[in-house]
């Protein structure tokens, strides 16, 4: 019975709405097949571009796995938000082919052979569709971004979709989280690449951005990688967290966003300050740490924390130890 209420206590913590109600509300409505929850909210959503984003990916997360987004559709031919969530859900329904691939055969992701060209064309099409019916949307290029990483070589497009995202959104958080990983080393480019767009972008972006944590973002995926690609005895990895440029980062970060966030709570803001308070203690800036910790409250996310351990066990740690 305790281990059961573990695993009760451990799901209702990982929240995967970030303490969006009406959201969590919404997905449970796909679920029993009723569309008109996703069609209020997003249409309540209005042009808030940050939170559109997040709650369209998590809708099409609920989406990918049942056919509700087809009805929708089916009743509303010509509503755009139908249509921006069924390129989103097309997007998450293949990466799900991958993922299953990848359980089936043992190979470590991205394990894109699975795929065919038309496959990732026929999405690339719905997106494009999706774009087209309201164009000031930044959404499907968002999806556009996360679909460019299945294709073998990247696709060949990949940056003028990138540069349409940021005609419409300069500032995505989850644009610039898609082409971060675009850029890894996991998919197609390097960690050099990787922390040079994080940094650049992190630097140009405005005060109290949540961009700033694109270089933690970095870190913790160059550091996922290496324990995956080297074991977590790899040489250098114990000074991965606490080297110069990392705490230089992580000082910058500080100053750049939570200095400056003012109340002000993005849609993703949860996800962030997690990595960034995952960051701070293991570069052993506790004091720091505490301070995040005091604004982002018992709200823990898998993502980092699952990188270096049992992730409600580390969170829960570093937050008694740091507030009480």
């Amino acid at each position: 019975m305790a281990r059961a209420r573990r695993r009760t206590h451990t799901a209702a913590r990982f929240d995967p709405a970030l303490g969006d109600r009406a959201l969590a509300t919404a997905r449970q409505d796909l679920v029993v097949g009723r569309w008109q929850g996703a069609r209020d909210l997003l249409r309540d959503t209005g042009r808030d571009w940050d939170r559109r984003t997040h709650r369209i990916r998590l809708l099409a997360d609920t989406a990918s796995r049942i056919r509700t987004v087809e009805a929708w559709q089916g009743a509303e031919p010509d509503n755009p938000d139908a249509l921006a969530l069924r390129a989103e859900t097309e997007v998450m329904r293949i990466f799900a082919i991958v993922s299953e691939s990848h359980r089936s055969n043992g190979a470590p992701p991205p394990a894109v052979d699975c795929l065919d060209r038309p496959q990732l064309d026929r999405v690339a099409r719905i997106c494009l569709q999706a774009a087209d019916m309201n164009p000031a949307d930044p959404v499907p290029w968002v999806s556009l971004m996360t679909l460019a990483r299945l294709y073998g070589q990247g696709h060949p497009h990949v940056w003028h979709w990138w540069r349409e995202l940021q005609a419409r959104d300069p500032y995505s958080r989850e644009g610039h989280h898609q082409v971060l990983r675009h850029l890894s080393a996991r998919w197609h480019g390097s960690h050099g690449e990787m922390y040079n767009f994080a940094r650049d972008s992190a630097a140009f972006a405005p005060l109290g951005s949540p961009l700033a944590a694109l270089t933690q973002a970095a870190r913790a995926e160059h550091y996922r990688q290496r324990v995956e690609t080297e074991g977590p005895g790899a040489v250098g990895l114990t000074y991965h967290w606490t080297h110069e440029v990392a705490v230089q980062a992580l000082h910058t970060t500080l100053r750049q966003w939570i200095g400056h966030r003012a109340g002000i709570e993005y849609a993703q803001d949860v996800a962030d300050l997690n990595l960034l308070v995952h960051g701070l203690v293991f570069a052993g800036m506790l004091d720091e740490a505490g301070q995040v910790f005091s604004q982002l409250g018992d709200r823990p996310t898998r993502v980092p924390w699952s990188y270096s351990g049992d992730p409600e066990q580390l969170f829960d740690h570093w937050r008694g130890q740091l507030l009480g």
